[in-house]
């Protein structure tokens, strides 16, 4: 699922194993509630442990983009793995200037 840490401006969500509609929920909500509490300036979104990702990861990604930019702060996308580098392309989120 996702391990979050928190240090001094940045939180990094640590993404594992597949993201689906029926996990993107529970990853979102984690990811979303620790941005709230810590309000950090960067939020770091992982990809190293991903072995799968289907348009809501997509989604997960937009989403938290929506929500860093309203707190302030701003979104990297890191270690996408080759294989989902194509559905990152198709989708645009590369136009936002997220991808590390």
């Amino acid at each position: 699922m996702v391990d979050i840490t928190c240090s001094k401006n940045t939180v990094t969500a640590k993404l594992k194993g597949e993201i689906d509609h029926h996990n993107a929920p529970d990853i979102r909500r984690s990811i979303d509630s620790k941005c709230e509490s810590f309000r950090p300036k960067t939020l770091v979104l992982d990809f190293s442990g991903v072995s799968f990702m289907d348009s809501s990861g997509i989604g997960l990604i937009m989403g938290r983009y929506r929500q860093i930019s309203y707190l302030g702060g701003k979104l990297e996308v890191v270690n996408v793995p080759d294989m989902l580098k194509r559905i990152i392309s198709l989708s645009g989120i590369e136009r936002l200037g997220v991808l590390k």
